[in-house]
């Protein structure tokens, strides 16, 4: 898997899809890695051209040394952009990478053509948390928190019937090195966009779930109510839409995006407004 050099971090990518195709980024969420994304390749790259990658202190990315601000995560996409000789692109970003898409829409708007904010919110949690989340794992380690983790992920529902998916992605997140993690929650605790994400100028499809407990309806609400251009979905599902619900998921972005619907059931527990 290639890489570049931002600053003193190697950032790890992958790019899928024809070039001559418009650019889409896909940016993953607190935890993850690029492998996040596997359910919607094998559609999004019959339209796009991908460019995923591991946040950095994430997968195969090296971890900063200092606690990392949403503005460094967000500057590591601009390389990355640059890198791959795309001046402008879709951005999708899940949860944590929603922060990252907040920051490219209000810092760096000629770059980015349509955003997607995916289980994300302006502001996430009280810094409480992430500090208590943080010394528990520089204690304990990712093991630690990754079973809570997944209750907070999927509904019980999808975890009684698919423990096949959330073994792999608990086995995902217990790999990624816990002084990235932990770097990356600082980024999170510190960043608050509720006002300036008014200064979104991209059309922005805002993604949540119905019963999403991390970043909540009433997050998406505020994001829907700030941003000038927006348009808001909801599934019925938890934190991981994407794994819960794949084909809604897919659909609701290539539909967002312009791209042509892939061929499935319809969806189901979908609310567009």
């Amino acid at each position: 898997m290639p890489s570049i050099r931002a600053g003193s971090i190697d950032i790890h990518y992958r790019i899928d899809g024809d070039p001559r195709l418009p650019s889409l980024v896909l940016s993953n969420g607190l935890g993850l890695d690029l492998t996040m994304w596997s359910p919607q390749i094998p559609a999004f790259s019959r339209h796009f051209r991908v460019l995923r990658y591991d946040t950095r202190g994430h997968g195969a990315s090296s971890t900063p040394a200092q606690p990392a601000t949403i503005e460094e995560l967000g500057r590591d996409v601009l390389a990355l952009l640059d890198h791959a000789g795309i001046p402008r692109a879709h951005f999708c970003g899940f949860s944590m990478g929603g922060m990252i898409g907040m920051w490219l829409g209000i810092h760096a708007p000629v770059r980015i053509d349509r955003l997607v904010l995916a289980h994300s919110a302006a502001r996430i949690g009280p810094v409480s948390m992430w500090n208590e989340r943080i010394a528990t794992v520089e204690r304990d380690g990712m093991q630690a928190i990754s079973d809570v983790a997944m209750r907070r992920w999927f509904t019980a529902a999808f975890i009684e019937r698919h423990p096949e998916v959330v073994g792999e992605l608990k086995r995902a997140m217990e790999r990624n090195d816990a002084g990235g993690y932990v770097r990356c929650c600082a980024a999170i605790r510190d960043a608050d966009f509720r006002d300036a994400v008014a200064d979104i100028c991209a059309p922005t499809l805002v993604l949540s779930g119905a019963q999403d407990a991390a970043t909540t309806s009433a997050d998406a609400d505020h994001l829907e109510r700030r941003i000038p251009d927006v348009r808001r979905v909801e599934l019925d599902a938890a934190h991981l839409s994407n794994h819960e619900m794949p084909d809604e998921f897919t659909d609701a972005l290539l539909d967002f995006l312009g791209a042509a619907r892939v061929e499935h059931p319809a969806p189901r527990g979908t609310v567009a407004r």
